[in-house]
């Protein structure tokens, strides 16, 4: 397993994690079982929202025997009054539903209170002067909750959220199919937008846990996929892991032979991993724009291309750690000899060795 660092607060968040929609239809036991393989390979981030209630119980129990061993990120919003998921921006049912939750786990805390699915302005009002906001404020001076987060789909609120200061994690839909296409209601925003909005994410301190990385399984179907082509679970995963920001992705499971299948990622080697045909898939309408993902390695002169763009890119947005960052990289954008090996091999379509005199100018060296 392979760990990243939240921002505020130190915790180690597994790359993988394990989103709940998909697992309603397993039984009781190989939900527990499921679990129990998860965390034992190191999954350690999870979340407890799951398409239906029936397996809520299963997932506690599995939980509630690990629970100094794992991220639970549990929602004020999401509502199982049918046994179906819904959710709601009523305080009162949502409070209580967050606090059956966690007596479900057996805890008395959830490492992540997540502010839960807000899209709209209007939803976005009542909970911030409804009730939930005030609730999870208070739940947070407490240690109800160890850090606030919030989940949607929309760029605006997005920023409206990361705005207050308040928020250690957020859950956002990040997926190629989302960034490059129109094809969703859940991939609002044109890609630019979606791009610099991952890297305002990284500049606030917030993480961002991934939902929805296969686009619900549309990228991985050829038929299905807007691309006319399929991709990969690997692909996927790694897409979200290079965007700035990312500490891990939540793809749902079925079972234990999903999990088996989602966790042999870090057995994949680098070219199973590599997303860079979707240079060739992705409308190319928009300016060519580094996406990180390393494609034009090994440079000649040593230069780490990906995290060299990636300082730039968020220091233009005013990442003041950026800069230093940069500057304690081995070799430095000034350091490009021009050779063109990056120019030839970038699947996007970027003219590396210009950007590199670019960027060393914009630092200074």
């Amino acid at each position: 397993m392979e760990y990243r660092t939240l921002p505020h607060g130190g915790d180690k968040i597994s790359v993988i994690g394990l989103g709940s929609a998909g697992i309603h239809n397993a039984s009781a036991a190989e939900v527990e079982r499921t679990y129990e393989i998860a965390i034992d390979a190191g999954v350690n981030h999870f979340d407890f929202i799951p398409s239906e209630s029936a397996p809520l119980e299963a997932m506690g129990r599995a939980l509630g025997r690990h629970r100094e061993d794992v991220h639970i990120q549990v929602h004020i919003g999401a509502l199982y009054e049918s046994g179906a998921y819904g959710w709601t921006t009523k305080a009162a049912p949502a409070i209580a539903e967050f606090e059956q939750r966690l007596a479900t786990i057996g805890t008395d805390y959830a490492d992540f209170g997540f502010i839960h699915c807000i899209d709209e302005d209007a939803d976005l009002d009542r909970v911030m002067n409804g009730g939930i906001w005030d609730y999870a404020q208070a739940r947070k001076a407490d240690g109800t909750i160890r850090h606030l987060a919030f989940s949607t789909h929309s760029l605006h609120i997005a920023r409206e959220l990361l705005a207050t200061g308040s928020f250690d994690l957020a859950m956002f839909s990040l997926n190629p199919m989302y960034d490059y296409t129109d094809e969703s209601e859940y991939g609002q925003g044109e890609a630019a937008d979606r791009a610099l909005l991952y890297r305002e994410f990284e500049r606030a301190g917030a993480g961002v846990a991934v939902m929805k990385p296969f686009a619900g399984g549309q990228l991985l179907d050829a038929e299905q996929s807007p691309f006319g082509q399929a991709l990969t679970r690997f692909q996927c995963i790694q897409y979200a892991l290079d965007k700035p920001g990312v500490l891990t992705v939540l793809p749902g499971v079925h079972g234990v032979s999903d999990l088996r299948d989602l966790l042999s990622f870090f057995e994949a080697s680098s070219e199973e991993r590599d997303y860079s045909v979707l240079a060739s898939m992705a409308p190319q309408t928009r300016e060519a724009r580094c996406v990180y993902c390393n494609h034009c390695q090994p440079c000649p002169a040593g230069i780490q291309i990906g995290l060299v763009n990636k300082y730039y890119d968020l220091a233009c947005v005013g990442d003041e750690l950026a800069a230093e960052h940069y500057r304690n990289l081995e070799h430095h954008a000034g350091e490009c000899i021009g050779c063109g090996h990056c120019d030839h091999r970038c699947p996007f379509g970027v003219a590396q060795s210009e950007r590199m005199a670019q960027i060393a100018a914009y630092f200074g060296a």
